[in-house]
């Protein structure tokens, strides 16, 4: 499997998580505005920011693909995590992109920035035909977010990684990414 890869955008470098980004990542994840959003579970703690910087990490091994730690290129500020993710069980709908942001950097287009490097890194070195995104209902902002990357809302269920409340998965389709692409490039 590739190791992650560093790739960088306009303001932002995605690169792989390292053990110095644990407080950051713990920050951002504490704040009320990601609790609300992610809906992150009360008593959060620094040994579960662990778990999930490393799970990150670990994806990269197992399955050459995941999330990438998000730094300003211009700072050198983590301000968030971004990338692709994947679960085992039956009802996860495959690879998707995510994106969790330091709610100080909300706004600057940074979600949006990193996603589209990731839809890229999706369908051009990873070869997926379809990308989703698995959003609460209430997260009216992620929701935006994927319109502008030309995600199209889906069913609304329950998944088994979170039952307690429903997500809608958000699809976005190779064909459609490649078409919208290169209406882009001709001006269109």
């Amino acid at each position: 499997m590739p190791a992650c890869p560093t790739l960088t955008t306009e303001r932002l470098t995605l690169r792989p998580f390292q053990e110095d980004d644990l407080d950051p990542l713990f920050a951002i994840m504490s704040t009320p505005e990601v609790r609300a959003s992610l809906h992150v579970q009360d008593g959060f703690s620094v040994g579960d920011a662990w778990r999930t910087l490393s799970a990150f990490a670990g994806l990269w091994e197992l399955k050459g693909l995941g999330q990438w730690a998000l730094v300003e290129r211009l700072t050198g500020r983590f301000v968030g995590r971004a990338g692709l993710y994947w679960r085992p069980e039956p009802d996860w709908p495959g690879v998707e992109v995510g994106w969790m942001l330091d709610p100080a950097c909300w706004g600057a287009g940074y979600a949006t920035e990193a996603g589209t490097r990731a839809v890229r890194y999706g369908f051009e070195e990873l070869g997926e035909g379809v990308l989703f995104s698995v959003i609460l209902p209430e997260n009216t902002r992620s929701q935006a977010v994927a319109r502008r990357l030309g995600y199209l809302p889906g069913e609304e269920r329950r998944l088994s990684n979170f039952p307690e409340l429903p997500h809608v998965v958000w699809r976005l389709d190779r064909t459609g990414w490649e078409a919208a692409r290169a209406t882009d490039r001709d001006g269109g």
